[in-house]
């Protein structure tokens, strides 16, 4: 039976999602490389780009001058399968905005420790 949501394994994907919000806000693009499982399969579908494999993932983060608009994090939901994948879920809204932002996050454990290997950022309809 596979087991949901234990929670020492919560708790570590949990710390994993806050030290990429940390870095992400902090524009440590060491960090975020760090955080995403460096092969051709990791994916990142972001609000205006389209990224297939490690190498493009990271030099789109290289090339966004400023970094990330900075967010503030309104909800969260992180849910586990075993002991080794991870799906954490949230919503976010940008300073200044009236759009709700989503960001979905699949992690797996490797020999390396937690990895994203698939995210998805996208935006809600303006809300004014």
């Amino acid at each position: 039976m596979l087991l949901i949501d234990d929670p020492a394994i919560v708790a570590e994907v949990t710390a994993m999602s806050d030290r990429y919000e940390a870095a992400l806000m902090a524009n440590e693009l060491d960090v975020l490389d760090a955080l995403f499982r460096d092969a051709p399969e990791t994916v990142r579908y972001g609000v205006g780009e389209v990224l297939y494999g490690f190498a493009e993932i990271a030099a789109f983060r290289k090339g966004r001058v400023g970094g990330s608009p900075q967010r503030r994090v309104l909800r969260r939901v992180v849910t586990t399968f075993g002991t080794d994948l991870a799906t954490v879920n949230l919503e976010f809204l940008r300073e200044g905005a009236t759009r709700i932002g989503r960001q979905s996050q699949t992690w797996i454990r490797t020999d390396e420790g937690w990895k994203i290997t698939c995210a998805h950022v996208s935006l809600m309809a303006d809300m004014s």
